[in-house]
Parts: C-alpha cells; sequence; structure tokens
C-alpha cells in the first residue's frame, strides 16, 4: 500500500496527509490515485464528519509533479484525464462533510484548486500560493478559475490566471483566498482545532449549513468546471502548449505563436 497519502481519524476529524515532502506533495498518479482512495474512505466513513487536508514537510502541494505533464497513465484521452480529475475535485463540494486545509509553503496548481475547494482555509505566514498552469500553455483545470472568482472576485482571479504569479500569505488573506494565517508551526495544530470545533457540532445541521450557504455559488461552480474541461483538452492540442513543453525541458524562453 502507498504510503503517498495518508489517513487517520482523531476526535471525529479524517485527516488527510499528503506525504511526498522531498517534491513539497507533487502529485503523480500514485499519490493522486491514493488520495481519491482515501477521500473516498473519510467520505463514507460515518465515524469521520469533518475532513482536514495537510501536507507533510515544507509544503501543502505544489500540484502535478512536473516530470509527468501529459503522462497519461492509463492510456486514455486528454478529455478523459480532465474529467476523471475534475469528479475527484467535486467529492469535496458535493460532499456534506466540511473540509478543512491547512496551507503552508507551496499551494500551487493542483494544489492550490485542492485548498479551494475546501470550505476553510488556514494558512500559515510562508504560504506562497497561485496557478500557474498558464506557463504552460494551459489552464486550472478542477474548479480553479471558479473557486478563485467565487472568492476574490473577478478581477483578482483574471490577474492570478492570466500572470500566473504567486501571491503571499498576507495577500491571501486581504482578498479573502484563506480564513486565518499563523505561523508555519502552529498551522497545522490551529486547522485541526477548528476541524474539531465543528466536527463537534450536530453532522445534519452541518452537512444543511454547508448545502444552504454554496447555493450561491455550487451550480455556477459546476457549470465552470465543465466550461474548464472543454477550453483544457483543447489547450493540450495546442502548438502553444507544445512549445512551452519544449521550453521547460530545454530551459529556455518559450515563443508563441498563438496556434
Amino acid at each position: 500500500m502507498s504510503d503517498a497519502v495518508l489517513f487517520e481519524v482523531e476526535d471525529a476529524v479524517g485527516i488527510i496527509t499528503l506525504n511526498r515532502p522531498e517534491r513539497h506533495n507533487a502529485m503523480n498518479d500514485d499519490a493522486s490515485d491514493r488520495y481519491q482512495q482515501l477521500l473516498d474512505q473519510a467520505l463514507k466513513d460515518d465515524a469521520v464528519r469533518v475532513v482536514l487536508l495537510r501536507g507533510a514537510g515544507k509544503s501543502f502541494c505544489s500540484g502535478r509533479d512536473t516530470a509527468m505533464l501529459g503522462h497519461r497513465a492509463r492510456d486514455e484521452s486528454d478529455y478523459h484525464f480532465v474529467l476523471r480529475a475534475q469528479k475527484g475535485r467535486l467529492k469535496v463540494l458535493e460532499s456534506p462533510k466540511p473540509f478543512i486545509a491547512a496551507v503552508k509553503g507551496a499551494a500551487i496548481g493542483g494544489g492550490c484548486e485542492m485548498a479551494l475547494a475546501c470550505d476553510l482555509r488556514v494558512a500559515a505566514s510562508d504560504l506562497r500560493l497561485g496557478l500557474p498552469e498558464i506557463n504552460y500553455g494551459l489552464l486550472p483545470d478542477t474548479g480553479g478559475t471558479q473557486y478563485l472568482a467565487s472568492l476574490v472576485g473577478v478581477s483578482r482571479a483574471k490577474y492570478m490566471v492570466m500572470t500566473g504569479e504567486t501571491i503571499d500569505a498576507a495577500t491571501a488573506l486581504e482578498w479573502g483566498v484563506v480564513d486565518f494565517v499563523v505561523s508555519p508551526s502552529e498551522d497545522d495544530s490551529r486547522a485541526l482545532a477548528i476541524a474539531k470545533t465543528i466536527a463537534g457540532k450536530p453532522p445534519i445541521a452541518l452537512a444543511m449549513a454547508k448545502t444552504m450557504i454554496d447555493q450561491g455559488t455550487a451550480g455556477a461552480v459546476r457549470n465552470g468546471i465543465a466550461q474548464e474541461l472543454l477550453a483544457q483538452t483543447a489547450l493540450f492540442k495546442t502548438e502553444d502548449y507544445a512549445e512551452a513543453r519544449a521550453a521547460l525541458r530545454e530551459r529556455r524562453q518559450p515563443v508563441y505563436t498563438g496556434k
């Protein structure tokens, strides 16, 4: 059994820990598959009332491992690869159980989207959060454009998506991307304390609270994620994407043609 992602239950909180600290918890196929298995386990376990996502080591998650870019272990189409990832992300939105993210260090790309999908985010002061997909000729594809716009507004979402730049913890707090900022040594414990407080409330009331509060944005997020699927599938076939990957391998600046 893979130890790329770990799971434990403490006081009705299901704790999922990304466990590739040497890669800043970048997700390869093994880690992604294990994460989905443990996510399903947490969602089905009646003893789990709240789910806490965190990362081992210095970072939360630096996104998909760059060594895996373009890799399709299941020999599937780009469309089905993205669709499968989206279905995994939507489990968080559709679950009646609240999700808390303890984010620190790097929360980049898919790691940023993982945090954005949660109901609350506790950030360490060393957080760097961003969606750099445009630097690879791509866009966020598991809800990043939708969750971000609902949290920070259209203009700031466009800035982050169109520049690929990261923001720090203070900016993330000011913009409303995260809810609390603490020292790196306190991040996991503060997030766990909040999770335990919520887990002590009536589970049916928690489920209804999450559903009611999400009503204003959930439909738009689902529709937007469907649009992300179509956009990303098309972008994988562009010359600009191929050029971005070649430039990355060759350690040079890309030359884009808009094709």
